[in-house]
């Protein structure tokens, strides 16, 4: 059973550093996309970035003007997500997501979120 676990949330002053992690546990597709949202109170989920496995890219839609980084660690299954500089309108639940493809008797798409993990900046 695949399950996505996402660590590494906590309470930082403003300015401060995280590294969050997602492991994804039984994620075997060949085929996928990983991804990092956020979600603050009162607001709708945001995108922050994709990274696809065609092509080892990462996508960000949001980067917080640089602020954000996601890498891949095939090894450990993992993606991170390295935030510095952090401002209180960071404050979110981070949550990680995978979409897997498969393409044996048809095109098969396959959705998995995790529980998420609470980021809050606070002086």
């Amino acid at each position: 059973e695949v399950r996505l676990v996402e660590s590494g949330g906590g309470v930082v002053l403003p300015g401060g550093s995280l590294r969050l992690s997602c492991v994804a546990h039984d994620f075997t597709f060949s085929s996928y996309s990983m991804s990092w949202y956020r979600q603050a109170p009162g607001k709708g989920r945001e995108l922050l970035a994709t990274f696809f496995s065609e092509n080892e890219a990462i996508k960000y839609v949001d980067s917080g003007e640089g602020r954000f980084t996601v890498s891949r660690d095939h090894a450990k299954n993992t993606l991170d997500l390295q935030m510095i500089n952090l401002k209180p309108e960071d404050t979110a639940v981070y949550i990680c997501h995978a979409l897997g493809v498969s393409v044996g008797g048809g095109w098969h798409e396959y959705d998995f979120w995790g529980q998420g993990t609470q980021v809050t900046v606070s002086s």
